[in-house]
């Protein structure tokens, strides 16, 4: 069936993943031999995949194979199309990276953890997140979303003797069964309609489906992928789970797991579902919009550096969402030039998203494992010890900023402009939305910039704040290699998007019909262009060459006036004061100050000062300043959903009699009410 062997390398990929997993569980009294296992498979693992990817994608047809169940109807049935291919290749380039990370990471577990359990469970998610992106129909999707599900469960729960690790792994198992709830209804609907659990029969029946059947099977699918995907309001779990979990294991669930709900809404809304309703991009549209702008707002007022980089996941799934709810509403309206490259932004930033968030949780592992804290209060100063470890995270702040020339930019760059173009290619309500939703994501990009000041500055810079950062030395070598991998990504797809481009026509021309990546590039072949009459141009490659042009003097300056003198060390200016210490810098607290005040109708702040005295009450001993905000979708949706939830649990008690004629009576009355409901149809 295929002439270049995609499947052969896909199967090997999944042999090396489940090999790897076995092959930790036997090791379980050899910890090294474990370590060395889990990270050696993982790597083989990711290269196959990856090799299958860029195979996939050279083929250009979707490769196809179907392997009996031994059970009626079920079949396990895969699928690598252009957007399996895409999501894989995603998935491929972080698992290089984590597992050459993991070497060095994994050592401090020797003799403290079970490195064998760690390497099962996380062979296991590597393997399921590959078939969840392959399966060809629900059965089997289904099974890999809920392996996917309690394997990052296990994951996330590695440091399981600690009260709040425990309690962010309840909250995920809650939240991952309440999507594959939505899930099963959604499937469910499609399988009435198409007469299969294959997805070709969802395919072939979207089209006809009725409004009502269409809005519900979206409002389900919709559901259950933004509760994956840390969409708000369903992001509870995200900054709950991402920080507790092993570094290397963060940067696995914020880079590639939550992109599985981003593969679930390309895969039914475009693939499956037919052409959706204008209101389904604008709801995708809206929600997008707050994630992203909330996600911003949230993470400023961190100081925990992983739970900060887990709420701009949520930040950046808001932007991803604003790609796709504009390709919705352009495919709908009638414009599926726009529609296309909405797509291509949405999609880009995926991957981009997927590289850097990888990069800054691996540079945060790195952080954690040389000082032992996550507050950025007690760092400081760590760029001098750590210098490999600070470039690689500035790299990745600056990619999440969205500053030229790095990978980030670019993708937000397109969903910009498709933005912007809808103010002119729709009418009404949605004609108005657009330019919102665009004021919005310059808001966010603004406040991603300021918050990522903050969180290298007072890391990486000034003095040491605390004991922690004091006496650290830089990461492992092959935490370096690993983190320095996604560096080089980060850079090259910034620079050079135009040669990247043509990947997304296979993707384009699957899901719309249309490839349009010729149309962005311009300017033989070095500048970046939206394809309309009216769209902007910008060249990544020119901008990183007018940097370099503009640093170079600099650092010869700098390396000629190294030779003629000799190096002298003094003390940093400090306006006329005796001396700077690490009292006398800023803090994480009082650097979002200023925006805690300006947003204090969203945060609710509170905060509390106590004073102990010792002699006098004019000069107190000591001081102790606390200050929060109110966590407000946990305090006004999920607790009294929670209390309500409990109410009528209590309530629904008196029926538990402990009587077997009550039973009885029971299923006497469901099995009349059954008859009476058939009888009428």
């Amino acid at each position: 069936m295929n002439t270049l062997p995609v499947g052969e390398t896909f199967a090997l990929g999944i042999a090396a993943y489940t090999a790897g997993a076995f092959a930790c569980l036997a090791s379980w009294r050899k910890p090294a031999l474990a370590r060395r296992l889990c990270c050696g498979m993982a790597l083989a693992g990711g290269v196959l995949e990856g090799l299958a990817a860029l195979l996939g994608a050279l083929q250009g047809t979707p490769v196809r194979w179907r392997i009996s169940s031994g059970v009626p109807l079920f079949a396990y049935s895969f699928n690598y199309d252009a957007l399996a291919g895409f999501f894989n290749l995603t998935l491929a380039v972080l698992a290089v990276a984590i597992a050459i990370y993991s070497f060095g990471y994994l050592k401090e577990f020797e003799n403290k953890r079970n490195i064998s359990l760690f390497g099962f469970f996380y062979h296991i998610l590597l393997l399921a997140l590959t078939v969840v992106f392959t399966a060809a129909n629900a059965f089997l999707f289904l099974i890999a979303w809920e392996v996917t599900a309690l394997a990052a469960y296990g994951l996330v729960t590695f440091y399981h003797e600690d009260g709040e690790t425990r309690q962010a792994g309840l909250l995920y198992i809650i939240m991952a069964h309440i999507d594959a709830g939505c899930l099963l209804l959604g499937f469910a609907l499609l399988t009435q309609a198409g007469g299969s659990v294959e997805f070709a029969s969802f395919r072939a029946a979207g089209p006809h489906l009725s409004n009502s059947r269409q809005a519900a099977a979206f409002v389900l699918f919709f559901l259950a992928f933004s509760i994956k995907a840390g969409v708000i309001p369903f992001h509870v779990w995200l900054p709950a789970a991402h920080p507790v979990a092993p570094s290397n294991i963060s940067a696995l669930l914020s880079g590639i797991v939550i992109k599985t709900g981003i593969y679930g809404m390309a895969r039914f809304f475009f693939d499956a579902l037919g052409v959706l309703p204008a209101w389904a991009g604008v709801v995708v549209l809206i929600l997008g919009v707050a994630s992203a702008v909330l996600g911003v707002l949230y993470a400023l007022m961190e100081h925990d550096l992983k739970r900060l980089l887990a709420y701009h996941s949520i930040e950046n799934i808001g932007i991803i969402l604003m790609g796709l709810g504009a390709a919705l509403i352009f495919r709908v309206v009638g414009h599926p030039q726009l529609a296309a490259i909405a797509l291509i932004a949405a999609m880009f930033h995926t991957l981009n998203h997927a590289i850097f968030k990888c990069l800054l949780f691996l540079g945060a592992g790195s952080v954690l494992h040389s000082t032992g804290t996550r507050n950025m209060e007690k760092l400081g100063g760590l760029i001098r010890p750590m210098p490999v470890t600070a470039f690689c995270f500035l790299i990745g702040a600056v990619a999440i900023s969205g500053l030229p020339p790095l990978n980030g930019f670019v993708s937000e760059w397109l969903t910009y402009q498709s933005l912007l173009a809808g103010f002119g290619a729709t009418a009404g309500v949605t004609r108005i939305l657009f330019p919102i939703a665009g004021s919005m994501l310059a808001l966010t990009g603004a406040l991603a910039a300021a918050c990522f000041v903050k969180a290298f500055g007072i890391t990486f810079l000034a003095l040491p704040r605390g004991a922690e950062s004091r006496h650290v030395r830089e990461a492992p070598r092959s935490m370096l290699i690993g983190m320095g991998w996604l560096t080089m990504a980060c850079i090259g797809l910034g620079l050079g998007v135009t040669w990247f481009l043509p990947v997304f026509d296979s993707l384009t021309g699957q899901l719309l019909g249309l490839r349009v990546g010729a149309n962005l590039i311009a300017g033989s072949g070095f500048v970046l262009s939206v394809g309309t009459p009216h769209g902007g141009t910008v060249s990544t490659a020119i901008i990183g060459l007018g940097l370099l042009v503009l640093l170079a003097p600099t650092v010869l300056l700098i390396a000629i006036r190294a030779r003629r003198f000799a190096r002298r060390h003094g003390p940093t200016w400090d306006c006329g004061l005796p001396g700077l210490s690490a009292e006398n810098e800023y803090t994480a607290t009082a650097f979002s100050k200023p925006l805690r005040m300006i947003f204090s109708a969203l945060y609710q702040p509170r905060r509390e000062i106590q004073a102990l005295f010792d002699v006098s009450p004019y000069y107190p001993k000591e001081i102790h300043f606390e200050s929060e905000i109110e966590p407000a979708f946990e305090k006004r949706l999920y607790n009294p959903l929670q209390n309500l939830i409990l109410w009528i649990s209590t309530r629904m008690r008196a029926i538990q009699a402990g009587s077997i004629h009550a039973y009885l009576a029971y299923i006497f009355i469901t099995l009349v009410v059954l008859l009476l409901l058939v009888s009428r149809q």
